[in-house]
This record gives C-alpha cells, sequence and structure tokens, in this order.
C-alpha cells in the first residue's frame, strides 16, 4: 500500500500549491481606493507605455528601434549593432551606447539585457509603480513563483503515478482505479493553472488594473511614420516592425538572450 503514501504526497503537494497561488493572486487584486479608475494624471511618454506593455526588455527594444530609425544606430538582421552616432537623446539611449561598450559595435542581445537591468529602467518602473500604473516587483514575482509551484506539483504528481504503476507487486488491474485517483490531484493543478491563464491573458503581467485600462484605451497605431511605428513598437513588441530585417534582428537577440545564447 506504499501508493498510498505516495497519493497523500500527491494531494499534499497539489492543495497547499493551489492555495498559495489563490492567496497570493487575492492579495494581488486591486482593492477598491487603490487605484483611481480614470486616465493618468498626465501623458505617458513612449517608454513608460512600452514597460506597461512588455516590460523592461521592451523599453529597451524601443530605444533600439528609435536609434535605428533616426541612424544613430545600426542594427543588422546578423544580430549586431553598430555605433553610428554617439550621442544619445535621452538617458534610455546613452544607457544602450553604454552597454555597447568603446568599440562601438556589440551582439543585441547582451545590450538588451544591460539596457533593460539599468538603473534609469528601474527608475521608469518604480515611476509606475508609485503611479499605480505598473505592478510592484515583489508582487509580480510572487505570483510568478506560486505559479511555478503550482506546475511542479503537477509535475511531481504524473512522477508519482507512474512510479505508482511500475511498482513491484502491482497488478495489472489494479493500476486503473489506482491511477485514476492519481487524476483528481492532476486535474485540480492543471485545472488552477488554466484559470490562472486565463485571468491573466490577455493582460498585461507589468500593468496594474489602471494601466491595462491606459493600454486598452490607446487608439491602433497607424502605419508609415516612424512615430506610428515606434507606439507600434510599445504596444506590441518587435514584431510589429514593418521592416524584415530589423525584426528579424531584435527577434532573433530576444530569442538568443532566453536560451542563453
Amino acid at each position: 500500500m506504499l501508493w498510498v503514501l505516495f497519493l497523500l504526497v500527491a494531494w499534499g503537494a497539489a492543495a497547499v500549491s493551489c492555495i498559495r497561488l489563490c492567496l497570493v493572486t487575492a492579495n494581488a487584486a486591486p482593492r477598491p481606493g487603490d487605484a483611481a479608475d480614470g486616465p493618468p494624471p498626465r501623458e505617458l511618454s513612449l517608454y513608460e507605455t512600452a514597460f506597461l506593455a512588455g516590460g523592461p526588455h521592451r523599453v529597451a527594444d524601443l530605444a533600439l528601434v528609435s536609434m535605428h530609425l533616426r541612424r544613430g544606430l545600426l542594427l543588422a538582421h546578423t544580430g549586431w549593432a553598430t555605433v553610428v552616432d554617439p550621442e544619445g537623446r535621452d538617458e534610455v539611449e546613452r544607457t544602450v551606447i553604454r552597454a555597447i561598450g568603446p568599440q562601438g559595435q556589440s551582439r543585441i542581445a547582451p545590450i538588451r539585457a544591460a539596457a533593460a537591468a539599468a538603473d534609469t529602467v528601474r527608475a521608469l518602473a518604480d515611476r509606475l509603480v508609485a503611479a499605480g500604473l505598473a505592478v510592484p516587483h515583489g508582487t509580480r514575482t510572487t505570483l510568478e513563483s506560486a505559479a511555478r509551484g503550482v506546475r511542479g506539483a503537477a509535475v511531481l504528481v504524473v512522477v508519482l503515478a507512474v512510479a505508482t504503476v511500475l511498482m513491484p507487486g502491482q497488478e495489472t488491474g489494479d493500476t486503473g482505479p489506482v491511477v485514476a485517483w492519481f487524476g483528481l490531484p492532476l486535474v485540480l493543478t492543471l485545472g488552477c493553472l488554466a484559470i490562472a491563464r486565463v485571468e491573466s491573458h490577455p493582460y498585461s503581467p507589468w500593468a496594474s488594473p489602471s494601466g491595462q485600462r491606459w493600454l486598452d484605451s490607446l487608439p491602433a497605431p497607424a502605419h508609415g511614420a516612424d512615430r506610428d511605428v515606434l507606439a507600434a513598437v510599445a504596444v506590441r513588441g518587435a514584431a510589429a516592425v514593418p521592416d524584415p530585417g530589423l525584426r528579424a534582428a531584435l527577434l532573433g537577440s530576444a530569442h538568443g538572450s532566453r536560451t542563453g545564447v
């Protein structure tokens, strides 16, 4: 009857992780009076919009595209960035130039990572959090940790179910009911993850409810002018870049930074 112990472990892991995710989600939910229902007290910059829509890496992408469009930076489809004009127009652009280094050329992936982690972007995030438009870093990381815990519990349930089936002494006819018992905590964890995903989609994990209302109120960017391209990148990311070569440079660098290349 060792499988009963495995089942208790599976139920315990599923229950604890799901309860934690529910509690964290409830604590992160806005309360009446926590944020104003009206528009932001001022017009947000494209950098601030980019952060609310896609986080610090979106801010870095916006700066890279802006510098490339005005010929201050050359972004090659091979994933390299070359400085043409070493004078940035704002602190985010100057952060990008410093990330490239004195050689004036670097891979795009480390530039994105360095710019996204810079003090300038963190200060921008702090201003948005103080204005009630962005989710505090601690809240976001706690939610991510709770979701990872539920995913881990689901994997543990499957592993324990397989171990029970393969355990010596199990009769073939007995495995069906045993597996069914393990199916219940698996359904619990997967259902909890599905509900959490539905609740968060298609919302940005970086924007608070007030920030999300701001994003939802933005008109669809037009096509043609550089300002429209930058607005599209701020809201939708590098995939909104109309130039195939520039889009390949940014999307390729984003993939490389995720995979550790």
